[in-house]
């Protein structure tokens, strides 16, 4: 199922957590320039099983992990992402990463001096580095950053299930009709059940006055011919039809996970169908109405299929 959640929420130190006090209160407008601010936004798509994609900053590899366990033991199924972004204050100032820049210039002059050349190394060329410029305040720490974030996490969780939860009762709404129509089906199908028989009854004994005329072993035909009737009843699949039907409007009244349950109950729906529409194939008359049921049977359980891979 769908859906979308998105939580803010500001990272304190050790000493803020452990003192009770807003960032703000330990130095005025110093302090807010060095606020370490987050967001965290879960993004959930349909799947049919739980795929958990991450997008957090780096050296946050326990963060993940804890997240990961989390998101597990509330989602079952979906394509999940989870977005970590941070926002320092706007006037936090760069140190630069004097160890990155000496070892850039130590290669520059080295190979100036092999290959005798006389240019000098460009400034701008060395700032552009990646990592020759580092925040003043430094990278985020795990242990001021992990408390934080999971403090918001079921919070975030608690949204984006509830906007799943509003698509699951439209799901399951719309399961409820297309079993009702399924019934409708069956229930046609029973009606013309005799029809259908009288059918393949009459095509059967054309088919045994000829075998008869050719054959010595009469009775052996015979036996044969009833044995097919018999195979040939469709009672068996109007029963079981009748039985699942029941069975999967239980578990949609059920709590926690039936999606994969439906799926299967759906599958075994669909076999039904198929048997039937095969065991009432080429008939003619009332029968052909058989057929017409069993094609909007076959038709609302693919549609039911559709909707069960995006329920948990």
């Amino acid at each position: 199922m769908t859906g979308f959640a998105q939580v803010n929420g500001e990272v304190k130190s050790q000493s803020e957590r452990g003192s009770g006090r807003p960032p703000s209160s330990a130095g005025g407008d110093q302090a807010d320039n060095h606020r370490l601010a987050f967001s965290l936004s879960l993004k959930s798509v349909n799947h049919r099983f739980l795929d958990l994609h991450f997008r957090l900053p780096s050296g946050t590899d326990s963060l993940e992990m804890q997240l990961r366990r989390l998101l597990k033991e509330k989602i079952a199924r979906g394509h999940v992402e989870v977005t970590l972004s941070l926002e320092r204050g706007t006037s936090d100032t760069f140190a630069l990463n004097r160890s990155l820049v000496a070892g850039y210039l130590a290669a520059f002059q080295a190979a100036a001096r092999e290959f005798a050349l006389s240019a000098e190394p460009d400034l701008n060329a060395i700032l552009r580095i990646p990592g020759a410029l580092d925040s003043a305040a430094g990278a985020p720490n795990s242990e001021d950053l992990e408390p934080a974030v999971l403090a918001r996490v079921n919070e975030a969780l608690d949204r984006l299930n509830q906007m799943r939860e509003e698509e699951g009762r439209g799901i399951e709404r719309e399961l409820r009709q297309r079993m009702a129509h399924l019934l409708e089906a069956v229930q046609t199908v029973r009606q013309h059940r005799r029809a259908a028989l009288q059918g393949y009854m009459e095509r059967l004994q054309t088919r045994l006055q000829e075998l008869l005329g050719s054959s010595s072993d009469k009775e052996r035909v015979l036996q044969e011919a009833a044995l097919l009737v018999d195979r040939s009843d469709i009672q068996e699949e109007i029963v079981r039809l009748e039985t699942h039907v029941p069975h999967f409007l239980a578990l949609l009244d059920q709590d926690g996970e039936v999606g994969k349950k439906l799926d299967f109950l759906l599958q075994e729906m669909n076999r039904e169908a198929n048997t039937l529409l095969s065991k009432t194939s080429g008939l003619a008359g009332e029968a052909l109405k058989i057929t017409e049921a069993g094609l909007a049977m076959k038709a609302e359980i693919e549609k039911s299929r559709e909707q069960v891979q995006n329920l948990e």
